[in-house]
């Protein structure tokens, strides 16, 4: 990665890619504006890391949208619940986490133990990442009925 590294065909390219994937219960994929533009400045990357970090162990990631191509039901489910669309962005230790942006360029890890919170753009997600700083946890809203 440099400053003013903006690789926007390929961001178009998986924007079309993932736009033309149709889940088998019909979802597709949301693209937005923060989607591409995170894919155009930060797409491609790997980071190869592993280690004790602040709080955790660090993991390597990868920040290639088509990771979460077969997803987008789970990403909509998502988005839904937290009143926003959700586009993937990655994937962390092969695979073991789906890494997601939002509209507001937030950005989300999924894995097998819940939803986390990991910054509130994606400079802030890679430094939670490469840091090892432990996430927010997504909660549920309780339930008052």
């Amino acid at each position: 990665w440099h400053p003013g590294r903006w690789r926007i065909r390929q961001a178009e390219e998986w924007a079309d890619t993932l736009v033309g994937y149709g889940g088998p219960d019909g979802v597709r994929h949301a693209v937005f504006p923060a989607a591409v533009e995170a894919w155009a400045e930060f797409g491609g990357l790997a980071f190869d890391l592993v280690g004790p970090g602040r709080q955790l162990a660090r993991t390597p990631f990868l920040l290639d949208p088509l990771c979460g191509l077969h997803q987008p039901r789970t990403l909509f489910d998502l988005g839904r619940a937290l009143g926003t669309q959700l586009a993937p962005l990655g994937e962390e230790a092969y695979g073991q986490a789906l890494l997601a942006v939002d509209e507001e360029g937030r950005v989300y890890s999924l894995d097998h133990t819940g939803e986390w919170f990991l910054g509130h753009g994606i400079d802030q997600a890679i430094s939670t990442l490469v840091l090892g700083t432990a996430p927010e946890r997504l909660r549920a809203p309780e339930d008052h009925g």
